[in-house]
């Protein structure tokens, strides 16, 4: 093929590299470079570890947050103080930065430092001075500023500082009319979105209850064992998931829910675990759990021990802790 492309030269080396070179054609080698010798650590140096780790809120040491921020805490706390308080008393604070800074004013002008002018003259230190005064402030808070009367001297500095603390605290209060209206909307969606979640906690534990008398009526017959595994351990896994939302339930103080609602998702999963103790109490000796299954069942177990009428931090009512008890006690029969 080589001579039919026009090549003249061509030779054919059957015995492949050594055929090459013992035609003496030339050859090149390529020697090996021995990498660079790692530096071997000074066995005498000591290893920098720094300051110790900063704890988390939960106390767990290195999981605190990496980046820090001195003005990001600055502005939290503020945000946390203006937070705590209510409408009325941010709407009492402007009003008292007003009525203290008109003081103020009328301060100046009994002692003769005059920082406001009113019709060209300097305000006076009588009734009407004060008046004046009060007046020029609520003018100076709402930005308004009609200008009949002026500051001078050291009352700039007054009006300056009292336009801007009004104004922080007057948009603070609006803010807080406005968030108050929001929080009703978000209320009225948890409240909704909450309801629906008891409706499916009922419905998944009358399914688990269901599947569990499958899986009872599987175990009469000639069903392959690992089918009946399989099959357990979903239920038992949706079952877990069931209880730890309903112990979740049981030891938030915000949720309240009516006695009925959870009274009746109380007895539903006593009646769960009833049936799972049965069906595990009628497995054949030869059924092996899986390590899926173990752990679940152990976890499921754990969480139903945390349900009792004196294990749970609020008080229920008699017919709550019955059945509270009966979920406990259920438990300490599935082993």
């Amino acid at each position: 093929m080589l001579h039919e492309l026009g090549y003249s030269n061509v030779r054919d080396y059957r015995g492949g590299i050594a055929n090459w070179v013992e035609s003496g054609s030339p050859t090149e080698s390529a020697t090996d470079t021995p990498p660079p010798p790692e530096p071997q650590p000074d066995p005498h140096a000591t290893i920098p570890i720094g300051p110790p780790l900063e704890p988390s809120p939960d106390g767990a040491v290195g999981r605190g947050p990496a980046r820090l921020s001195r003005m990001g805490r600055l502005d939290k706390s503020v945000l946390d103080l203006v937070q705590q308080r209510s409408t009325l008393q941010l709407f009492l604070l402007w009003i008292g930065t007003i009525l203290l800074s008109g003081l103020c004013f009328w301060i100046g002008a009994l002692v003769g430092e005059h920082g406001l002018i009113e019709g060209g003259r300097p305000l006076g230190a009588d009734l009407n001075g004060f008046g004046s005064a009060l007046y020029f402030s609520f003018v100076t808070a709402t930005s308004i500023g009609y200008g009949d009367i002026v500051p001078i001297g050291a009352g700039r500095v007054i009006a300056v500082a009292e336009a801007i603390t009004a104004l922080l605290i007057f948009g603070a209060v609006v803010a807080k009319f406005v968030s108050h209206r929001q929080e009703e909307l978000v209320s009225e969606i948890h409240r909704v979105t909450f309801e629906d979640r008891l409706d499916r906690i009922e419905t998944n534990l009358h399914m688990v209850i269901s599947e569990l008398l499958a899986i009872t009526a599987m175990t009469e017959t000639t069903a392959p064992l690992n089918r009946i595994n399989t099959r357990l351990e979903s239920a038992v896994i949706l079952f877990s998931g069931e209880l730890r939302t309903t112990r979740d339930l049981l030891y938030q103080p915000r949720l309240m829910v009516e006695e009925g609602v959870l009274a009746a998702i109380l007895a539903t999963l006593a009646s769960a675990m009833n049936v799972l103790a049965e069906l595990l109490a009628l497995m054949p000796s030869e059924f092996a759990r899986s390590q899926p299954l173990t752990i679940t069942l152990d976890r499921l177990t754990g969480l139903a021990q945390e349900i009792c009428g004196e294990c749970v931090p609020h008080t229920y009512t008699p017919r709550l802790v019955f059945w509270m008890d009966q979920i406990q006690s259920t438990a300490t029969r599935i082993k």
